[in-house]
């Protein structure tokens, strides 16, 4: 039975039922311990000022020193229990928010996958937050405000009424500031967005003079951020400004009150006192919330996101591993539709690959190659029909697994902030050096690699940092040959390489064939396919075309002699 979203929120917040039920018990005695100033100043004023007694003061005194102490160290207690509350939420759902994000901004641009781990962090900020504690401590604002009737019952009304009058601004607060907030952190996500790209493509920006229209584009976003929170602030500045207020207007009322029932006779000086500090006390968890209420908002906000990507997104299935299978792939009959798209990208594709084999994929743009090669990787699942990889389909297959067996270069070779080793092994944090050498000797790069400053040591960033385009297209290459997958596949793998580039490629599909294995590339460069045996030639998502190279390419290709003459001559176009 599937599990929705809503339920893995709430069971992994079960699992610290008990230590809430732990602070629950240590905001019980800590309430209990917050009447000690109250009961302080009725004894001062009411027994120790009437009997100028120094021995009940001292001792009275010395009893206040400890139970504050004591006060103190569980308000600190539960603070601290708290935090590891919050720490447990988010520990325990890490992996699983991280395997929908990954796996959902894989195959749709979908806001809640962008901003799954933010939200994450900001449901454990809430719990770690004093704004919850004040959720142990609101359940004793009636009861103060009941011992403070007991005082007198006109103090006990005007507490009452000032109690509701907060209540009141804390639900206006929340219908009037709630929308705003929501748009002033959507803003601020849009701008961090814009900015994130900028900075990726600065070299792009820079060389084509767009660095003007970069930062307008920029500075709109900005400001529709900046204006919205200005906007958001505002209202709940408004209330937060009307909560102080309200508070120490009635603190003092309280004392009024109280002087004039003293003046009556119908209270004494200390319950005066005592009344003003309790209601004090009584208000406090209510003004805290409202001035944490954008806090609590995007908390909100955050859990609503997070139900939805984990409703979209379940948790993979385990599978039992596999052997490592032979590079035998069968596409039976595959129709893909595109996350996001209600138009099919593939139709009825079917072709084997055989071990020992290399097949090129060709076709003009937007024919869906690039989506076949999503589907053959397991990214984006079929509509229709299925992908076998020695004779099991795809699903069968953990996709850490999978990812193992089938090497995968992508038409844009993206590089992360590490080093170069670190990168061709997959992000390990610890590469296997031997492997790694291994990959990229069979991709050609181990020469440029080491010609590097500091080799496969060198550090490089999302953009490549000091690598050019072909030089991150050949450590891609080794990455995709890490581990030495069972099929490798290509798409558009020398579009920045040059000739040196082209030859070590077309070696490594030597290589790799003679190994048994087995390579497909999508292709436009004629260069590409030179080391093929088999074409798939694809138009519109269909298969038009699918056999011996020289006799698809003399149905298809007009520059079909061109090529021939390339290959004969050792060329690279």
């Amino acid at each position: 039975m599937r599990v929705s979203g809503q339920e893995e929120l709430l069971a992994a917040r079960r699992e610290s039922r008990g230590l809430y039920w732990a602070v629950g018990l240590f905001s019980f005695f800590a309430n209990m311990l917050m009447l000690t100033g109250p009961l302080y100043m009725l004894q001062v004023y009411d027994r120790v000022l009437g009997s100028r007694s120094e021995a009940t003061l001292v001792a009275l005194s010395l009893l206040v020193v400890f139970l504050y102490g004591t006060m103190g160290i569980l308000d600190y207690t539960r603070g601290r229990v708290m935090a590891r509350v919050g720490a447990r939420f988010q520990s325990r759902l890490d992996r699983r928010v991280f395997d929908a994000m990954l796996r959902r901004s894989a195959v749709a641009q979908d806001q809640s996958a962008q901003t799954g781990l933010a939200d994450l962090e900001s449901v454990q900020r809430l719990i770690s937050s004093p704004v919850l504690m004040a959720a142990f401590d609101i359940p004793w604002t009636p009861i103060f405000l009941a011992g403070i009737m007991l005082f007198h019952p006109w103090l006990g009304m005007l507490a009452i009424a000032g109690g509701a009058v907060l209540i009141l601004i804390t639900f206006i607060n929340q219908a009037l500031s709630r929308k705003p907030q929501l748009q002033a952190a959507s803003s601020a996500h849009r701008a961090g967005l814009i900015s994130d790209e900028t900075r990726t493509e600065a070299e792009m920006i820079r060389a084509m003079g767009m660095t003007n229209a970069a930062f307008a584009r920029w500075q709109t976003a900005r400001d529709a951020s900046l204006v919205q929170s200005v906007s958001a602030n505002d209202v709940s500045g408004t209330f937060t400004s009307m909560t102080k207020t309200l508070r120490l207007f009635l603190q003092s009322a309280m004392l009024g009150l109280g002087a004039y029932l003293v003046l009556q006779n119908e209270l004494t000086p200390g319950a005066m006192i005592a009344g003003s500090i309790l209601l004090g006390r009584a208000l406090a968890p209510i003004e805290l919330a409202i001035g944490q209420w954008a806090l609590v908002t995007r908390a909100r906000k955050g859990w609503s996101s997070l139900a939805d990507l984990l409703d979209k997104v379940p948790p993979e299935q385990a599978r039992t591993e596999l052997p490592t299978p032979r590079a035998q792939l069968d596409v039976l009959g595959v129709t893909v539709v595109p996350p996001g798209d209600t138009r099919a990208s593939l139709k009825s594709v079917s072709f084997r690959v055989e071990p020992g084999m290399a097949l090129g994929v060709i076709g003009p743009s937007g024919s869906g190659k690039s989506t076949l090669a999503r589907a053959l990787t397991g990214v984006w699942r079929a509509a229709g029909g299925v992908i076998r990889l020695d004779g099991a389909s795809l699903d069968q297959y953990d996709p850490n697994q999978l990812g193992r067996y089938i090497g995968y270069l992508p038409q844009r070779v993206q590089l992360f902030d590490g080093t170069i080793a670190q990168n061709i092994a997959r992000l390990s944090a610890q590469p296997d050096a031997e492997k790694v050498v291994e990959a990229a000797k069979k991709a050609g790069a181990h020469n440029m690699i080491v010609e590097l400053p500091d080799g496969y040591d060198t550090r490089v960033t999302t953009g490549g940092g000091r690598l050019s385009g072909g030089q991150m297209q050949r450590v891609g290459l080794a990455r995709a040959m890490y581990d030495n997958p069972v099929i490798l596949i290509l798409d558009e793998p020398n579009s920045n390489l040059d000739n040196e580039g082209s030859m070590a490629l077309n070696t490594a599909i030597r290589q790799m064939k003679d190994e048994g294995k087995a390579v497909l590339i999508m292709a436009h460069r004629p260069a590409a396919i030179q080391e093929c045996d088999t074409l798939l030639m694809m138009e519109q998502g269909i298969v038009s075309a699918f056999g011996p190279k020289e006799e698809v390419l003399r149905k298809t290709v007009v520059n079909h002699q061109q090529i021939t003459q390339n290959k004969a001559m050792g060329g690279v176009r």
